[in-house]
């Protein structure tokens, strides 16, 4: 009996260092990519190699607003989105170690995912007060927002905890409750138990006041 508990915690631990690994691996892939367009894209005429001609194209942007330049117009949007991508990427990592703790694996990846995103974009805001997109896309004279490998992440982890939620709910439920109504349920298990001692309490009472009424009779 006591190898089985001692075996999922291993297992718990063995998946956090996973996704811990796989978090650094994606931030670290980030800024190695954004490093690379800095070195040979950013030096080239307009700033951009096209890969597909009229469709896809490498393109050296300075973005201080968030995913697809959002509150890049903005003089304080450089601040606002470095306080709130260093809240969520702190928040996501530590609600992904619970995850992995708990062996629930596909939670975990969209957690690591999210948070990758918002930390490789933090350290782009910290370190030169905006961040490098890269990634465009033409369709005919509309272009859309440019983009990088942290905003790809980003959505990609959206995307995956969405599909979570709405077709595997009860796998989703599961974790939610195992975080906001774990005391919730315990306290009311509790409140069950009590009441059921009490209920047991008070008819061993009353079956003794019957023994003694028979006795005295």
């Amino acid at each position: 009996m006591s190898d089985n508990p001692n075996k999922s915690r291993s297992t718990g631990l063995d998946i956090s260092v996973f996704f811990s690994f796989l978090f650094v691996l994606f931030v670290i892939a980030d800024q190695f990519i954004k490093q690379i367009i800095v070195n040979r894209i950013m030096i080239l005429p307009g700033k951009t190699k096209v890969i597909i001609e009229g469709f896809f194209s490498l393109f050296y942007c300075e973005n201080t607003g968030s995913a697809f330049s959002l509150f890049a117009d903005k003089t304080w949007g450089i601040y606002f989105l470095t306080g709130v991508s260093l809240l969520l990427g702190v928040v996501i990592f530590v609600l992904m170690i619970i995850a992995s703790k708990h062996k629930m694996k596909l939670i975990a990846l969209a957690l690591c995912l999210l948070s990758a995103g918002a930390i490789g974009n933090l350290i782009d805001r910290i370190r030169l007060k905006y961040v490098i997109d890269f990634l465009r896309f033409d369709f005919g004279n509309y272009t859309f927002p440019v983009f990088n490998f942290a905003d790809i992440c980003a959505v990609c982890g959206t995307f995956l905890l969405i599909f979570i939620i709405i077709f595997m709910s009860k796998y989703f439920e599961k974790f939610w409750n195992l975080i906001f109504g774990k005391k919730q349920k315990k306290n009311v298990m509790e409140e069950v138990k009590d009441t059921v001692e009490e209920e047991a309490t008070v008819f061993e009472d009353l079956e003794e006041e019957k023994a003694d009424d028979i006795n005295a009779d």
